[in-house]
C-alpha cells in the first residue's frame, strides 16, 4: 500500500470486492479492471471473508455491499478498519436508506454508492475515496438535506460553503479554487469544522453537519 505524492497509492488502486452475489461481483470486476490505474485483487461472498480477505490482500479500496448475510457491511466496515487501517471502505448498495448512511460512515466508511451507479462514477469514486476524498452521489446528499431537523447551526457561513463542496466531492485544491482561497486555508476550515463537529474527517463531518441540517 504505497503512497505517491499526491497521498494516494503510487502504483496501480487495488480493490477488493464483497457482495454476496457472484454475478454483481463480476460485473463490478469487469468495469474496475477495463479502467487504467485500478485492479481487483480480490473478490468476497460474505462480511466475514471480507475481513479476511482485507487483512491477507491489504486492498488499498474495499467495496462492501451493505446487506449480506451473517455480517453486514457495516460491521464488515469497523473490523476492516480495525485490522487494516490503510484502507478505504465504500459501501455499495442498492439501499438509499439514511440510518444505513450513517451507520456505514460511523464504523468509517469513506463513503456510500448506488449499485445502479454508471460505469464512470464506480471508477470515479473508487479514484476519489484512494486519494482520501468523501464518496457520496448526488441523489443520496439530497436525500440527507431534505430529510433532517434543521438545529441552529455552530458552524460559519464560509464552513459550510466548505463542507458542501466537500460533499459534491472536491479537493481542497478544488474548493480553495472555488471560494477563491488558498488550500491551506480550506483545511483550517476543515479543521474548524470539525472540533466543532466533533468528528475526526471530512468524511463525517459533512455526513454529521448534513444529519443535523446544518448544510441544508
Amino acid at each position: 500500500m504505497a503512497e505517491g505524492t499526491s497521498g494516494g497509492p503510487s502504483g496501480p488502486i487495488r480493490v477488493l470486492l464483497a457482495d454476496d452475489h457472484p454475478v454483481v461481483r463480476e460485473g463490478l470486476s469487469a468495469m474496475l479492471e477495463s479502467a487504467e490505474g485500478i485492479t481487483v485483487v480480490g473478490q468476497a461472498g460474505s462480511g466475514e471473508e471480507a475481513v479476511v480477505q482485507a487483512v491477507a490482500l491489504r486492498p488499498d479500496i474495499t467495496l462492501l455491499d451493505l446487506r449480506m448475510g451473517g455480517m453486514d457491511g457495516v460491521e464488515a466496515t469497523g473490523q476492516i478498519l480495525r485490522q487494516v487501517p490503510d484502507c478505504k471502505v465504500v459501501i455499495v448498495t442498492t439501499y438509499e436508506d439514511d440510518s444505513d448512511i450513517l451507520r456505514a460512515v460511523e464504523a468509517g466508511a469513506a463513503g456510500y454508492l448506488l449499485k445502479g451507479s454508471s460505469r464512470q462514477e464506480l471508477i470515479d469514486a473508487v479514484q476519489t475515496a484512494a486519494r482520501g476524498e468523501t464518496v457520496l452521489t448526488p441523489s443520496l446528499a439530497g436525500k440527507l438535506f431534505r430529510s433532517r431537523t434543521v438545529e441552529p447551526s455552530p458552524l460559519s457561513g464560509r464552513e459550510r460553503e466548505v463542507l458542501r463542496l466537500v460533499g459534491r466531492g472536491l479537493t481542497n485544491a478544488e474548493i480553495g479554487t472555488e471560494l477563491f482561497v488558498s488550500e491551506a486555508t480550506v483545511k483550517t476550515h476543515l479543521l474548524r469544522s470539525y472540533r466543532k463537529l466533533g468528528v475526526s474527517d471530512r468524511t463525517a463531518a459533512v455526513m454529521t453537519a448534513m444529519e443535523r441540517g446544518f448544510l441544508s
